[in-house]
């Protein structure tokens, strides 16, 4: 019994640690697939075809080989170049990976989102003066926050599930955690259960939250 209530708690340790992985993740991947957008958007070509080129292969490429090769290669780069000033941990490598992976699914989304804002509302605000930022920052983003959060929350579900692939790499989130306790405890059915109900619980709480977050954007607006 004590060694159930032990790697219960190892088991919840490891939870927190996933849900510090995905919400890095959502804040890294999102800020850095509004840039890409944004390069997408460029009439300068030689800004946006490599970043299309490279996002369309980024998702192309399975999660589990991205976590591989970005986390040994960084690793490989780091021990040739600057020795043991810096360290790749298996959190940090995780991170970078998952956040292309996120990157490069929301830049498409985000670009989608802001071409459909009506490009009458974009001249009118610069026939008024207001600057290109400005115009973005104001207009064209608010509404392509609005249009784009459905598909955020569906991304958001997949970065919880694939935060489990960073356990490959030596990350102790939950299911490398519940790997240990059904290894010791001969007990697999319970802990492997227990981190799938814990997965479970974390999609299903942020199910409102995105809601509240869709219902706030929408605000002022009518549905047709």
């Amino acid at each position: 019994m004590d060694n159930l209530i032990s790697y219960g708690f190892q088991l919840v340790v490891g939870a927190l640690v996933t849900l510090k992985l995905a919400f890095s993740v959502l804040a890294l991947g999102l800020t850095s697939g509004l840039l890409l957008a944004w390069m997408k958007t460029s009439k300068m070509t030689v800004v946006r075809m490599p970043v299309d080129f490279l996002t369309s292969v980024t998702r192309g490429i399975p999660e589990f080989l991205i976590i591989l090769v970005i986390y040994f290669g960084l690793s490989s780069f780091v021990q040739r170049y600057l020795g043991d000033t810096l360290e790749i941990t298996p959190f940090v490598g995780g991170v970078i990976a998952l956040s292309i992976v996120f990157a490069s699914i929301s830049s498409e989304v985000f670009r989608g989102a802001l071409a459909s804002v009506p490009l009458g509302q974009i001249e009118a605000a610069h026939a008024y003066g207001v600057s290109t930022l400005k115009t973005f920052v104001l207009i064209r983003l608010p509404q392509a926050w609005r249009i784009c959060l459905p598909s955020i929350n569906n991304m958001w579900q997949a970065v919880i599930k694939d935060t489990s692939l960073v356990s490959v790499i030596g990350l102790e989130d939950m299911l490398k955690k519940a790997g240990i306790a059904a290894q010791y405890t001969r007990q697999p059915m319970l802990f492997y259960c227990a981190a799938a109900a814990i997965y479970f619980l974390m999609l299903t709480a942020s199910t409102p939250i995105f809601k509240h977050l869709e219902k706030r954007a929408s605000f002022g607006y009518t549905r047709s």
